[in-house]
Formats: C-alpha cells, structure tokens, sequence
C-alpha cells in the first residue's frame, strides 16, 4: 500500500508532524495564491475591482463550502474503513462517494449559475461592482466540477494519510494560477474574468495530480462491481457528508449577513472586508491544517477503537494551535496597517482594516482550537454535533453584527466574527468530552488489545 500511511500504528507525534507539514505547505499555497489574486486584482485593476471578487467570498463559500463538506464527510468514512483494514468496504465507500459527488457536482453548478445575481441583489451589492461581480461568479461556479474534484480527490489522500502528492498539485497549480493572473489581467486585459478564470483551470490541474495518484494505489484499485448502487452506503455517505456540508454553508450565511451590512455602509467598506478576510483565512490555515490532521488521524484510530492514540492526537494537534495563536496572532495585533497596505491602496480602506485586524486578532485562538476539537468530533463519526455548533454560530455572528453596526461601525464586523468562534468552540469542547467518554467506553481493554493485534497483523500484511 505504497503512498497511503497507516495512522493506527507507530509514534503518534512522529505521524502527525510529518502529515501536517505537508499538508499545511499546500494549504498556505493555497491561501497565497489567492493572495496573490488579490493583490493582482487589487493593484492591477484597482479597490472597485477588489471588492466586486471580494463581494463573492462569502458566496463562494457557501457553494464550495457546501462541496468541501460533503468532500470531507465522504473522506472521514473512506478513512474509518482503512482503519478498519476492510479494503472491500474501502473501495466500495470510494465508489459511491464518487457516484454521489457527480450528482451534487450538477445540481450545485445549475443552482449557484441560475440564482447568482439574485443573490448578490439581496446582499446589496453596490451597482458599481455587481456586474464584475457577476463576471467572476460564473466563471467560478461554471467550473465547479474542476473545485470538487480537487477537494474530494485530496480529501481521500488525506484519508489515506496521504498529505505531499496534494501539496506536489497545489505546487504546480500555484505557479500556474499566479501566471495566467498576471498574464490574462495585464496582458490581455481580462479583467476579473481572467482571476477567475486562471482559479478554475489551476484548479482542475491540481486534482488531475490527485485523481492520477489515487489510480496508482492498488488498495483503491476500482471495479465495476464496485459502482454497482447500494442504498445504504449512499445513505451513510450522505448522513455524515450532508450535516458537515449544512454547517460549512450554515456558516456562510451567517457570513452572508455580514457582507450585507458591510456592503450597505459603501464599498470603501466592501474593499477593507475583502482584504481584511483574506489576511484571516490565510492566518488561519495552520490550525485549520491541524484540523484537518485531527480528523485524518481521529477517523482511522477511531475505526482501529485505538481511543488512547486520539487522546495523543488531540494533544499534538492542540499545541500546533496555540503556536499558532501566538505567533500569528501577534501579526495582527502590531502590525495591521502594514498588512493592510499588502492588499489596499486607499488611506480610508487601510483605516477600517486597521479597526478589524487586531481586534481578531486577539481572540483568533478561539478559532484555531475549535478547529481542532470540531474536527475530533466529526473523525469519530458525530457530524451532527458540529452541525449544530455551525447553527449556533450563524446566530450568534448575525445578531451581533445586527445589534452593534450602528454603534460601532466597521468594529462590528470582528466582534461578529469574535462571537461565532467562543460560541462554536464552547459547544464543541462539550461535545467531544462527552463523545470520546462515551464511545471509550463501549469498549473493554480486551477489545482493545484485539484492535491493536489486528491493526499490527495489517501492517506486517502490508508489509511483506
């Protein structure tokens, strides 16, 4: 089983540094290519223009967003059947994971094509910006099937343990991206087209690495038998993917509201809240890394029963998160107006950037741990939990940003953001206490014992 990595057995602290690095190399990639967009977009073609893509953030996540969750739901079963060293169950997971994504794939790119000017009608979207708006956001969502076959063909290598052949596509893909940027903005004066367009073709190139690797695995050597439908592993597809998938465009509503306010104050504001979102997504990845590690590492000891090696990996993962905290967060409370400059040209747009930058980041670890502990959760198998953590977050960033606008002006906006996160991560520590208490003891030392032998007795089979 060369390229997949065995999470059950061996040095936990060991497996997850050499799975997270990786993997957060491909997720910063990420992150600074759409920096670089940004600033392309930003500096090349000017604030306007910055905010009708950044107008699109909120919306984009609700769409891909939704995609991404079913993504990671299907992973998180793909990884307890490898855990479980049932590679028939395996194989056969993967398959109606794909079946299901071709569907949703569909629907989602028809739905998000037909329904997008109305919606950007109703965050008000300032007639300055909504038709460029309008240009980006087709492009984007016409190219949907290129995005989700990324995310669930990386979403499976991760299952697998698998984090550098995302991080080779996302290598390729980032270079690529930056170039036909610049390329098709300066040179052939696209305009934001060009931005979207360059997103969507990196993108199909980055899953074409990940789908080419997945076909070279002899483990997830598909047959046809394999597609033939079952109604039931549909349905267990669909009953952890659909409750990660609601609360990723649960809380892209509650983003939506935001965007609604901030849009009705002016697009000097539109633009500082662009900027402003892309500095906090990007200081976001290595929690969101150690997340994602979390879940990976959760999901196969959870289908092993190795509960004490979740325990281990919960403490690893955490202390990548305050790190985290410490470093990144120090960024944004003494340096904002430098930040703000990377992306904004307008003294008006950096003064509101510099309101929201330090206020998050102060509180960004709220953040970075829930990332961790929600991802714990939905790796054992518990999708609803943090479905309705992703609930109680919409309310809780909606009402705020609703009871301070008027008060507080731009500062509402990372007070909303302050509000979601304690929220979330309150609810999910709870969660996971009471989830791994229960699910530990369902299971006696001798039954233990038998998952170790059996986990050990694989990996010697793998191994000859």
């Amino acid at each position: 089983m060369n390229g997949t990595v065995d999470f059950t057995n061996g040095r936990p602290t060991g497996q997850i540094l050499r799975f997270f690095f990786p993997l957060l190399m491909t997720n910063l990639l990420q992150q600074l290519y759409n920096f670089a967009d940004s600033a392309i977009v930003g500096k090349g073609l000017g604030d306007d223009a910055l905010a009708a893509v950044g107008n699109m953030s909120s919306l984009c996540f609700l769409i891909v967003g939704f995609s991404m969750g079913l993504s990671n739901g299907f992973s998180i079963l793909v990884a307890q059947a490898f855990g479980e060293k049932d590679y028939v169950k395996l194989r056969r997971t993967l398959a109606s994971a794909i079946t299901l994504a071709a569907i949703i794939t569909a629907v989602l790119t028809l739905f998000s094509t037909v329904f997008l000017r109305t919606i950007l009608v109703m965050l008000q979207t300032d007639e300055k910006i909504i038709e460029e708006s309008l240009s980006y956001g087709y492009i984007i969502f016409g190219g949907l099937c290129a995005t989700i076959l990324y995310n669930m063909s990386a979403g499976v290598l991760r299952s697998l343990g698998d984090s550098k052949t995302p991080l080779k596509a996302i290598i390729v893909s980032s270079i690529l991206n930056v170039g036909m940027n610049a390329l098709f903005i300066f040179v052939f004066g696209f305009g934001v087209k060009g931005a979207a367009a360059a997103t969507v073709i990196s993108q199909l190139l980055s899953g074409g690495v990940c789908v080419n690797k997945l076909r070279k695995l002899e483990v997830l050597a598909l047959t046809r038998e394999d597609f033939t439908p079952d109604k039931k592993r549909f349905a267990a597809l669909m009953r952890n993917g659909v409750p990660m998938a609601f609360m990723n465009s649960i809380t892209a509503v509650g983003c939506m509201v935001v965007q609604y306010f901030v849009n009705g104050l002016g697009v000097a504001y539109t633009s500082a809240y662009s900027a402003c979102s892309k500095f906090l997504n990007m200081f976001m990845q290595p929690a969101a890394t150690a997340g994602i590690t979390m879940s990976a590492f959760t999901s196969q000891n959870y289908g092993a029963k190795r509960f004490d090696r979740i325990k281990e990996g919960l403490r690893i993962c955490l202390t990548i998160s305050i790190v985290t905290f410490v470093t990144l967060g120090s960024v944004m409370i003494f340096f904002p107006a430098w930040l703000a400059s990377m992306l904004l040209n307008g003294e008006e747009q950096i003064g509101y950037a510099v309101q929201f930058l330090p206020m998050c980041g102060k509180m960004i670890f709220a953040v970075d741990l829930l990332f961790v502990i929600r991802s714990g959760v939905q790796g054992m198998g518990f999708p609803f939990i943090p479905m309705l953590s992703g609930i109680a977050e919409m309310f809780l960033r909606t009402g705020a940003i609703m009871l301070l606008i008027g008060s507080y002006g731009f500062r509402a906006t990372a007070a909303a953001e302050i509000c979601a996160w304690v929220g979330a991560l309150t609810i999910n520590t709870a969660a996971f206490a009471v989830v791994y208490l229960r699910e530990r003891a369902k299971y006696s030392p001798e039954e233990s014992r038998k998952s170790k032998k059996v986990s050990a007795g694989a990996k010697d089979l793998a191994h000859s």
